[in-house]
């Protein structure tokens, strides 16, 4: 039979260490503008403590939906932003109700998913489009205007899937506090995460958001650079980049802007906004009033021969007998 081995004390010491926490630290607390930075206190903290930071990862995803009895053109448009946006996520159609708010906060946190573009059709004429952050908002409501699809353009440029864009705003941007933050809310909801696992480490294409007359329009382009096939790109070449407009294009009109998701306080409202029930009822009332100009002409002109009558020709019946 196999000797039993001795059993050697363990030291006091040895059993109260306590094991080193191999957990992560904590990244820095992400806000709408930005990054909070660490405290000095922490910068100058010894290297004894491992307390080393670890670099911030970007886990923005975006979900994508539709209302139910969206038209053909508004759908093409939404396959043409969930082509450009490989972080973004595709789910069914939801009901455009009073309850839309909580269905989609719901599926949001159902998604992981920290962002939402909800386009909203209304009467099969009208697009509005939601940009949310969830679950603390805020949540910013669009008029969607100049639709212009891929199908539809059939531009010339051409750029590669997946890849990162660089995102250029106007300088009117920063002119004012709703600017800025949908300038946050545009950069956040848009950019790429950097090593994303559908995201390729090119960055060959534009997002130009401009402001003009009040309306962001949004302008996709690729970067193109003249080379060589078996050279590489010279640094000289660079000034010779062009970009090649590729599609879609569309423009955003703000209407409100809230501080909740799907809905809360106002924060701001866009006091030069016409609803397009507003501009259709307008022009019907331009096309009644046509008709009841007519009308009230003809009225007129009867009114005026029964108070002007003509007075009995004499030469009438002259040659009435032969």
């Amino acid at each position: 039979m196999a000797k039993k081995r001795k059993r050697t004390d363990v030291p006091a010491e040895a059993a109260g260490a306590e094991k080193p926490d191999d957990s992560a630290p904590e990244r820095p607390p992400r806000t709408l503008f930005g990054f909070k930075e660490p405290a000095p206190d922490a910068e100058a903290a010894p290297a004894e403590a491992g307390s080393a930071v670890a670099p911030f990862r970007n886990k923005e995803k975006v979900l994508i939906t539709c209302s139910r009895r969206i038209t053909y053109r508004y759908r093409h448009l939404m396959q043409d932003i969930l082509s450009l946006l490989p972080h973004a996520k595709k789910d069914s159609k939801v009901e455009s109700k009073q309850s839309k708010g909580s269905a989609l906060n719901e599926l949001l946190e159902l998604r992981s998913c920290s962002s939402c573009l909800f386009f909203e059709c209304r009467k099969q004429k009208d697009l509005y489009l939601w940009m949310v952050k969830s679950p603390g908002g805020p949540s910013i409501k669009f008029l969607v205007n100049a639709v212009h699809t891929m199908e539809e353009l059939k531009l010339t440029g051409n750029h590669l899937k997946g890849s990162r864009p660089l995102i250029t705003f106007s300088t009117n941007f920063d002119e004012q506090p709703h600017w800025k933050l949908v300038k946050e809310m545009i950069t956040q909801i848009f950019a790429t995460p950097k090593d994303h696992r559908k995201a390729k480490p090119f960055h060959d294409h534009v997002f130009a958001f401009s402001i003009v007359d009040g309306h962001v329009w949004f302008r996709n382009y690729q970067i193109s650079v003249p080379h060589n096939e078996i050279d590489k790109v010279d640094k000289g070449g660079l000034d010779k980049m062009t970009l090649i407009e590729v599609g879609p294009r569309f423009c955003l009109n703000p209407i409100k802007i809230f501080g909740g998701s799907f809905g809360g306080p106002t924060w701001y409202e866009n006091p030069y906004y016409i609803s397009p029930n507003q501009i259709r009822a307008l022009e019907k009332r331009q096309k009644a009033g046509k008709y009841a100009k007519k009308v009230k002409a003809k009225v007129r002109r009867k009114m005026h021969e029964m108070e002007n009558t003509l007075e009995p020709d004499e030469f009438a019946e002259l040659w009435k007998g032969e």
